[in-house]
This record gives structure tokens, sequence and C-alpha cells, in this order.
């Protein structure tokens, strides 16, 4: 049986997500971020997450093998930020966004939790690459909303 590709990206995606930034450091330095719904915790016991970046992504050297990184899970209020970062070639950060978190990663200023990772391992997916991070650190919020991603679109929970 053959699939056809867009029927099952619609299908895939009636699974609703939480939207995430992950962010770093490119090789001049600066930090960057780039939005991704591919995020999943792997284990507690060590404290594992993941996400997967697309083959074809033009920030594809910046985010295959950092060193350091953050995943950065959106609040419902973030989605200008969300479609901020979501822009090929351009992925600099606004500095009014982020703040460096203890290990050096830039961490995103209001998002729900922002989860520092050191990377643990980088494994061939398809047309992906399934990046696993350990995580060093851990900033919450005590409140609020996450932004979803639901059939091509931005949802809530009611």
């Amino acid at each position: 049986m053959s699939l056809d590709g867009r029927e099952l990206r619609n299908a895939l995606g009636r699974f609703a997500t939480g939207v995430t930034v992950i962010t770093t450091h490119n090789a001049q330095g600066e930090a960057v971020g780039m939005t991704a719904n591919s995020f999943s915790s792997v284990s507690l016991d060590p404290a594992l997450v993941l996400w997967c970046l697309q083959n074809n992504s033009d920030m594809y050297e910046t985010f295959a093998s950092p060193t350091s990184f953050a995943i950065n899970v959106l609040a419902l209020e973030q989605e200008e930020i969300s479609n901020f970062y979501a822009k090929k070639g351009d992925h600099l950060m606004d500095p009014a966004h982020f703040s460096i978190g203890r290990n050096g990663a830039p961490l995103l200023r209001n998002a729900l939790v922002s989860f520092e990772c050191t990377l643990d391992a980088a494994h061939e997916g398809g047309d992906h690459l399934i990046i696993v991070g350990k995580v060093e650190d851990m900033v919450s919020r005590p409140t609020g909303q996450p932004l979803l991603f639901h059939s091509g679109r931005y949802a809530e929970i009611r």
C-alpha cells in the first residue's frame, strides 16, 4: 500500500501538539530560534526529551549538533513569537525575546517552560533528524495555557 503524502500529513495534523521554539547559538555566537511542534518527553531518569529537525531545514547545520540548546514551550499569548521564529531564512533572535539560561542557552521570556539541554544523541529518521537532549535545567511558569497546533492552525484548550 502506498500512502499519499498530503493525506498522511493531514491525518497526522489531527493530533494536537504544543508549540515550541528551539533556541541555541549559531557558529557566530548569535542567538537563533526556530519554531517546532515535534517535541516529546523520552525519559525521566535520565531526564531526556526529543525534537525533530527536517533534513532540508535552512538551519540544519546550526541545529543538527548543538552543544546546548533550549526547548521553549509557548504560552497561548505567544502566537506572534511562534510566527516570528517560523520564518525561513530569518532565525536571529530579538534580544527583547530572551535571556541566557544557567547553561548558556537562550531562553524565551514568558514561555510556559524552558528546558535547557545538552545534546545526548541524534538519530536519522526518514526526512528528519531526531535530536535527543539531556535536560540540565528548566524554568517553569506556575500559570498559563499552552499554545496548541491542530489541523494546520493554532488552537487552544476550552
